[in-house]
């Protein structure tokens, strides 16, 4: 049996990652049904958009690879969003439910923001810029909107608001770039 090699990783996490998008898509339109707030739900919807160009990109890294897109299971992702369905069943009618649907929703990004960044810099110790530069696109649309939904989150009305906005939304706000945003500038 021949030994595994970093390629051979990269491309079984790339796999892996396939698998995790494509349920990232389903997540976010579910998602974007159960907000409540118009802001949430257009983030949702937008991100559900922006994901499916991302699995577009993943498929041309596995082209660059010469192997066929396709994904495997991926066990991290089954649990997120059999956690998001739990607290949808748990929260979706309460005053709680946008902050539990951004709270889930952060963490499919955060998790989707490692293997993103494991991948580029596992594409740039094998030499292959082209895919490089294509994660590093969809880790950068991964960081914004995380940033976004912190934002939102932010925004959201809940018990001992101050309504001082504070300076980590100003923050948050200048880290976010407007087209993130849909061309205009956010709340605060």
């Amino acid at each position: 049996m021949a030994e595994k090699t970093l390629k051979d990783a990269f491309h079984e996490t790339l796999k892996d990652v396939y698998y995790a998008e494509k349920q990232s898509v389903k997540a976010l339109k579910k998602s974007a049904k159960a907000a409540k707030t118009p802001d949430l739900k257009e983030a949702f919807t937008r991100h559900a958009e922006e994901s499916a160009m991302q699995v577009e990109r993943l498929v041309q890294v596995f082209e660059i690879l010469g192997k066929s897109a396709r994904g495997k299971t991926c066990e991290a992702m089954q649990g997120l969003t059999a956690e998001m369905e739990e607290d949808l069943e748990d929260f979706g009618d309460t005053e709680a439910a946008d902050d539990v649907l951004i709270g889930c929703a952060q963490a499919i990004e955060h998790y989707e923001i490692a293997r993103y960044g494991l991948l580029k810099t596992w594409a740039r110790k094998l030499g292959l810029a082209e895919a490089e530069r294509l994660l590093d696109e969809t880790l950068e649309e991964e960081k914004r909107t995380d940033l976004l939904l912190t934002q939102i989150a932010e925004g959201l009305d809940g018990p001992g608001d101050d309504e001082d906005g504070g300076e980590e939304t100003a923050e948050v706000e200048k880290a976010v770039p407007r087209r993130a945003l849909g061309g205009k500038k956010a709340k605060a």
